[in-house]
């Protein structure tokens, strides 16, 4: 099967990695290439087309290498793999590289439930003084004065933006967003299918189709189609007897006919497969099953303190500011009721009134927290009101009170079980526009 290399991404990776490995005079070049973007674009599979396309060999690292029970091993691996690739230069006579994927999902910060581990900050400072002496990169417990060969790092992942800021600086990692163009998908598309007997006019029409999709869908999408094949030839042989028929036979390996890969096929497939992509997002069972308690999470509660807020301090509150003005309107539609069993007429829909009483019934503490739209990108909420009564028409008023003073960005209500210490609510009660 011949694949496609996309000339941009063939032509960044043998720059950077020939750069490294050449003495020029005066030159700073960054150790470590970082090649970043979308999940399933095929960055790590790219990067083995060009290192074959090169002829140059890999020592391979990934994420789940870089944290270990025993402080210090990540680092120290990647200290010996490194050293390794340096030794494998001189035995073999070739250019190596060493590659750390998905290095992002090892040590970076992801949200703030995200473990930040010694062994992160030991990977972090491996990589930056690594990048800093490139040929000076000791083992610990041992020294050796001799310098070993320069060994560009490669490294892929998603999002950087999560990694420690001064890992990433220009001076020790060069950046490379990798989103292939439409060329791109198209001879990556062309490649998958080149056995099949699809046209260039047909594969155009089926990355068109679907545009969206990243690279690793077509790859799926190839595969579904033996499913036909597959699904017949274990009804031929028998569900019991399958397993002894594929591990265990002298008969050799099953062989099976070339399934259809007409186009119309392929989108009636594709089609499938987005649906249920599609399902995935919408059904959301998990809050089908928490209703009454909201979107479980195991986020810890943030242990910093926070300055309770009363009856008293709440209405000083609400008459010291703008929205104060507001709150003389608040009525409830039956005064018969007591204060949490009231309906105030708010910018607060019912349905949400009912839940801050029902978690107050139950003993739970409700606190409120606030971010722009590029906080919420990094998830970076900000902290409001912690709220440690059991009065709901507070909470309420606060809440809109919050709402009108951060107009224009994101409010969600928390809901915190004192006693399990986690979260039990996540509820995004207003958004831009």
């Amino acid at each position: 099967m011949s694949y496609y290399i996309s000339p941009r991404f063939l032509d960044k990776l043998a720059i950077h990695i020939t750069k490294n490995y050449l003495e020029l005079p005066n030159l700073s070049v960054p150790l470590i290439l970082g090649i970043h973007g979308r999940k399933g674009e095929g960055k790590s599979f790219q990067c083995e087309l060009v290192f074959e396309r090169m002829g140059i060999e890999a020592v391979r690292m990934s994420a789940g290498e870089l944290e270990s029970p025993d402080a210090g091993d990540p680092g120290r691996l990647i200290r010996l793999r490194y050293r390794e690739a340096a030794e494998l230069v001189k035995v073999r006579g070739k250019m190596f590289v060493l590659i750390i994927n998905d290095l992002d999902a090892g040590v970076g910060r992801l949200d703030r439930g995200t473990q930040y581990t010694v062994n992160n900050q030991l990977v972090n400072g491996t990589l930056m003084n690594i990048a800093d002496s490139p040929t000076d990169v000791q083992l610990p417990g041992s020294y050796d004065s001799n310098p070993i060969q320069r060994i560009p790092i490669i490294v892929t992942g998603n999002d950087f933006s999560t990694l420690y800021a001064p890992l990433i600086r220009d001076g020790r990692m060069e950046k490379f967003y990798w989103e292939p163009n439409r060329e791109d998908r198209i001879g990556i598309v062309g490649g998958i299918f080149t056995e099949d007997g699809l046209s260039p006019t047909d594969i155009e029409q089926l990355v068109d189709t679907f545009s969206h999709q990243a690279i690793d869908f077509f790859s799926a999408l190839r595969s579904r189609l033996y499913d036909e094949q597959i699904r017949e030839f274990i009804h031929q042989i028998g569900i019991e007897k399958i397993s002894s028929r594929v591990v265990n036979s002298a008969e050799g390996p099953p062989q099976f006919p070339k399934p259809d890969f007409s186009l119309s096929r392929l989108l009636e497939f594709g089609e499938l497969m987005r649906g249920e992509q599609e399902r995935v997002q919408t059904m959301r069972l998990a809050k089908e099953y928490n209703t009454v308690l909201g979107e479980t999470t195991q986020e810890p509660v943030n242990s910093t303190p926070r300055t309770p807020i009363t009856a008293e301090s709440s209405q000083a509150t609400v008459r010291e500011k703008s929205v104060a003005k507001s709150a003389n309107s608040f009525k409830g539609v039956n005064d018969e009721r007591s204060s949490n069993q009231q309906v105030l007429e708010v910018p607060l829909d019912l349905n949400t009134q009912r839940q801050i009483r029902e978690f107050l019934a139950q003993g739970y503490r409700l606190s409120i927290e606030h971010a722009s739209e590029r906080r919420v990108r990094n998830n970076a909420w900000q902290t409001g009101i912690t709220f440690h009564g059991n009065e709901a028409s507070q909470v309420i008023i606060a809440l809109v009170e919050c709402m009108a003073e951060h107009e224009g960005e994101y409010i969600r209500l928390i809901g915190i079980d004192p006693k399990a210490k986690r979260r039990v609510l996540e509820k995004i009660i207003q958004r831009p526009n």
